[in-house]
């Protein structure tokens, strides 16, 4: 018989950053297999002045070789997929009630690489952060959602970010995901950039 329980986890989270001074924060969700620590290098090209960025682990670490060596971390899996969901949403909403008790932003900009960009979409339709920028980088939105339902993505301006060499999404693909984004009552624009499956630095800073 299938039994489950509610516990307190202790999560972990890393920013780069001045909060007191910045006006931009930046919720950066991280893609499979990924670490915060080092997933938070690619924004420190921004001014720790103006930007404050919270980089959110999630709950899910493993090996990503066997039984031993280097960790990585994940939102979810197909296996008990809606708890994760509303496990990692729950999460989410406790880290920016933490933050925001502390320090106001002029603007909030919700950023989901690869895995991540999932995550974020989720978090920004059912969440609490109501974010101004939504930022789906090397990412596919949820199929399962219709973002025709979601009025939070009214609200945002939103952009659809991918390599032209993405090793995991053709061009075709992109395309495709791109044409069923826009037939939702929301606004994206697509921007590529030359390079692979990663974080752009220079499209990055000129996005943000």
């Amino acid at each position: 018989m299938k039994n489950t329980i509610q516990i307190n986890k202790t999560a972990k989270y890393v920013t780069y950053g001045n909060p007191e001074s910045a006006k931009t924060i930046i919720f950066a969700l991280h893609g499979y297999g990924q670490l915060v620590e080092f997933f938070i290098r690619k924004f420190q090209g921004l001014n720790q002045k103006d930007y404050f960025i919270v980089a959110p682990e999630g709950l899910h670490r493993f090996y990503l070789k066997g039984s031993s060596g280097r960790v990585g971390a994940s939102w979810m899996t197909k296996e008990e997929r809606e708890t994760d969901i509303q496990d990692y949403i729950s999460y989410l909403n406790q880290l920016w009630i933490t933050i925001s008790d502390k320090n106001q932003f002029e603007k909030r900009v919700l950023f989901g690489f690869s895995q991540g960009g999932a995550t974020a979409s989720r978090w920004h339709s059912f969440g609490n952060f109501n974010a101004h920028q939504f930022i789906l980088w090397a990412a596919i939105f949820p199929p399962d959602m219709n973002i025709k339902a979601i009025p939070n993505f009214e609200k945002s301006n939103n952009y659809f970010v991918f390599g032209t060499e993405d090793e995991y999404y053709s061009e075709s693909i992109i395309d495709k995901q791109f044409t069923t984004i826009k037939k939702g009552e929301s606004a994206f624009k697509m921007i590529k950039f030359n390079g692979n499956h990663n974080i752009d630095q220079e499209t990055l800073l000129n996005l943000v």
